[in-house]
């Protein structure tokens, strides 16, 4: 590595670091904007530390079609510890240039401070990729052992991507809402439910994988007497592309 490329790299942490600082206050502050008139001030959120941790990877089948096999794993403060595993399997395929159809499933484990029951979850997705922007729209049935009952969740996703100059380095923003179009007996409330927004750095390790490193915030308004919560998460997504072939990057 070159002196010059070290004071460049540098640099770009320093601004990635006052950019998190800002999201962060800037999440803190939106409880007291207009997107607060369902939830209560920010004195009663609760407020939680966390670290969102998962590996990607893309099994290409054929030039239009993959698998991606997904670990995650999450780790709270308020939780004591790991709170929640998925794992999971997704296939792919490629419908027109930059359009995927994929569906997947996903086992959901709650761990230590979580109360909620283990989901067996399954998922069918739209993602679209034109240049710098991609999209994802994502509908998500959720079996819970605790009611027969499927909760349904829609849940649109947008994100940005700036490289870095020529390299594979970028800078990426992105923003998800989560809507529940039904309620079930086991727990879950029709109504918007949570949104998440992550500010990160893409670094490329090697020829076929990728890490993405950003400030997560996840805010939840307070709904059905439940407390609205502002979750603030190190989020770390490492992509693996087997055979080389690069697919979106996209969070979850």
């Amino acid at each position: 590595m070159t002196s010059a490329t070290c004071p460049g790299i540098a640099g770009l942490v320093a601004r990635l670091s006052y950019l998190i600082v800002a999201t962060r206050l800037v999440g803190s502050l939106c409880v007291a904007s207009p997107l607060s008139g369902f939830a209560s001030p920010a004195s009663a959120q609760q407020q939680d530390v966390q670290l969102w941790t998962q590996i990607n990877t893309n099994v290409p089948l054929t030039d239009d079609m993959r698998v991606t096999l997904e670990q995650i794993a999450r780790f709270s403060d308020r939780q004591d510890g790991l709170y929640q595993t998925e794992f999971g399997a997704l296939l792919g395929v490629r419908a027109a240039r930059g359009i995927e159809f994929g569906v997947g499933y996903r086992k959901v484990g709650a761990h230590n401070g979580n109360t909620s029951a283990d989901e067996d979850r399954i998922r069918q997705q739209i993602v679209g990729t034109f240049g710098a922007i991609a999209t994802r729209f994502r509908v998500d049935e959720r079996f819970n052992p605790r009611g027969s009952q499927i909760g349904v969740r829609i849940r649109p996703l947008v994100r940005y991507n700036q490289r870095l100059g020529t390299g594979r380095w970028a800078v990426f923003v992105s923003h998800e809402s989560f809507y529940l179009p039904n309620s079930t007996r086991w727990g879950q409330r029709a109504g918007y439910e949570r949104m998440r927004n992550i500010l990160g750095l893409v670094v490329p390790i090697g020829k076929m994988m990728t890490a993405d490193v950003g400030y997560l915030n996840q805010f939840r308004p307070a709904r059905g007497g439940a407390r609205g919560q502002m979750d603030h998460a190190l989020t770390l997504q490492l992509t693996i592309n087997l055979q080389g072939q690069i697919f979106p990057h996209l969070d979850d």
